[in-house]
């Protein structure tokens, strides 16, 4: 996990719509940099909710927010339209951010081992550090408690 105060690492990716999207492009402004395992699964679409439901009060604050998974551009632009999300959702198909960010290795699931992603979440400040890190995130409420860190 990065700790407070770590350069973020910088990395630019494809959105919903096919777009690069890199962290850079929000030089000088809070970022909640959060992954999540899967696209319209219970859990993901819970975080994902709770951002888009709490989006007028991170309009107000300025804060963008960049939501990573593996899944591949077409699933984001199916698990936006479904939810109405109004946040950014970026494909690392490799799971190189991820790795980057210390949210991707090897997990256990019915038995079964792979690696995939781990839900994690940094918000990065204005200068590009990290300001703030949590590792396996609770989805709900998840956007509520960042809100409360960025007050």
């Amino acid at each position: 996990m990065l700790e407070i105060g770590d350069d973020a690492p910088d990395f630019t990716l494809k959105n919903q719509d096919g777009d690069d999207v890199s962290l850079a492009d929000y030089a000088g402004k809070h970022v909640v940099v959060y992954f999540y395992p899967r696209a319209d699964t219970p859990g993901c679409t819970t975080e994902a909710c709770g951002f888009r439901d709490a989006w007028d009060a991170y309009e107000e604050r300025d804060v963008a927010v960049l939501a990573i998974s593996d899944d591949p551009v077409s699933d984001l632009k199916k698990f936006e339209e479904k939810y109405d999300l109004p946040i950014e959702l970026l494909s690392d198909e490799d799971g190189a951010v991820a790795r980057a960010y210390d949210s991707y290795g090897e997990k256990n699931m019915f038995g079964k081992t792979f690696d995939g992603v781990f839900r994690n979440t940094y918000i990065v400040g204005p200068e590009g550090t990290i300001v703030e890190a949590y590792e396996k995130v609770s989805p709900e409420g998840h956007a509520d408690e960042l809100l409360s860190a960025l007050t």
